[in-house]
């Protein structure tokens, strides 16, 4: 795949084009992991397309499809088969997404004290709620 869908100021297609030093872990025609520069713990990893898109719904199919399994093989590398370690993926400002550049983080989590640490404020709804909501999304599948 040609990188022709990539950004001259972006900093993760730097990254992909080798302007800018990274450890890299494993790519692939379609995908790139590497180090985190500042990991919430050892071992933390991201990877990327190799196609500039700022959110997750703008991103190939094929390229998505290349991406889990990177992420998977990355993850076990790290040595996380006893499945403490999150898979994050954020969008937008709002939801904490610093680099506008399509990115999933492993988190190793090898202590209550390490890695990610969340919050989850969840909602009271009725089931008439989620009928309207379920109804709204069907929609526009």
């Amino acid at each position: 795949m040609a990188n022709t869908h990539l950004l001259d100021d972006c900093l993760f297609c730097k990254i992909i084009r080798g302007e800018i030093p990274s450890c890299k872990i494993a790519e692939t025609d379609k995908s790139y992991a590497f180090l985190d520069i500042n990991p919430l713990s050892e071992g933390h990893s991201l990877v990327i397309p190799k196609y500039h898109a700022q959110f997750f719904h703008q991103v190939p199919d094929d390229v998505l499809a290349d991406m889990l399994p990177l992420a998977k093989k990355v993850a076990v590398a790290i040595g996380l088969e006893d499945g403490q370690y999150n898979l994050l993926q954020n969008n937008g400002p709002m939801a904490h997404q610093v680099v506008p550049h399509v990115h999933f983080h492993i988190i190793p989590k090898p202590s209550p004290e390490e890695g990610l640490k969340i919050g989850w404020p969840q909602k009271q709804v009725t089931p008439e709620d989620l009928k309207k909501t379920l109804g709204r999304i069907k929609e526009k599948l």
